[in-house]
């Protein structure tokens, strides 16, 4: 899968508001009530990115959710990555 470019990045982050490039990658942090609505949050990630096979890389701090998505064998952001974000941000209501 082809690497996006720059200018593919910058839209793709102008269009959703929270995601940030941070090198190679793109990071979202998200907040929800408690533990428990944290984790369901992290279910519902884990079986869009299975069906995907494409998986982040989550980090949970109490009701704290970071995401973050890069290609690995692409060494950078495909449309892979923007795609499980979009579905991401459906689980949110985004």
């Amino acid at each position: 899968m082809a690497l996006l470019n720059d200018d593919q990045i910058r839209d793709f982050l102008a269009s959703k508001p929270g995601w940030e490039r941070q090198e190679e990658t793109i990071v979202k942090t998200f907040e929800f009530g408690d533990f428990v609505e944290a984790m369901g949050f992290v279910t519902s990630v884990a079986l869009h990115a299975e069906r995907a096979f494409h998986h982040p890389d989550i980090d949970v701090r109490w009701n704290k959710v970071t995401l973050r998505l890069s290609t690995h064998s692409a060494g950078g952001l495909t449309e892979k990555d923007t795609e499980l974000a979009e579905k991401i941000e459906e689980l949110t209501g985004g």
